[in-house]
């Protein structure tokens, strides 16, 4: 690897040590040295890269949890049933994320929660990703109804806003219960709700 591009994973580098930080205990909470010692790099090398905690913070969200989010609504894009490109990744999220969301809840979710209230450059980024990953929902679901897949008397803008928060409130409820089983049954809850969304036979 060039010095050149060295930079860039020290940068890298302070970025997933924070994520793993924060995520574990909250923004407010996350020790600065804890992520240098993690990353192996100086308090100079940090603020090189980044002008202070919030901005460590903003590029986080930016360009870990967005795309971490981002991911659970992009194959929703590009499906002409919906309903199943939704159970998919819904089945996906399970088998993959099932531990660490039990640990320690989403990171989006946690972030929402605990800084939206305080701190407007968190506030308006988090609720990007929010509009965003509703509205993926909605074109999505409206898509299906212009081809078929879904039911022609469904409110998509509702059902987007519906299925966004039984995937965030039953990780919190899962968190605080730290239990496996309700999250499992709350899956298959949700599961059974969105394919009631196809058309009748």
């Amino acid at each position: 690897m060039s010095a050149l591009r060295q930079p860039d994973v020290t940068r890298q580098r302070l970025l997933e040590c924070a994520f793993d930080e924060i995520h574990k205990r909250g923004f407010r909470s996350a020790s600065l040295d804890a992520i240098l010692d993690k990353a192996g790099v100086t308090k100079g090398a940090l603020y090189h890269h980044f002008d202070n905690k919030n901005a460590l913070g903003y590029a986080v969200l930016d360009e870990l949890i967005r795309p971490y989010m981002q991911a659970q609504w992009e194959s929703l894009k590009s499906a002409d049933d919906p309903v199943t490109a939704a159970v998919t990744n819904l089945r996906k999220r399970r088998e993959k994320l099932r531990e660490r969301l039990l640990a320690y809840g989403c990171p989006f979710n946690n972030l929402a929660q605990e800084m939206s209230p305080h701190d407007e450059g968190f506030r308006t980024r988090l609720q990007a990703i929010l509009n965003d990953w509703r509205g993926a929902y909605a074109e999505a679901l409206a898509r299906g109804q212009a081809l078929g897949t879904v039911r022609a008397d469904l409110n998509v803008n509702a059902a987007g806003i519906f299925i966004v928060s039984a995937i965030e409130g039953l990780v919190g409820m899962a968190k605080t219960a730290q239990s496996g089983q309700l999250y499992d049954d709350g899956m298959r809850g949700l599961i059974e709700y969105l394919e009631r969304l196809r058309p009748a036979a």
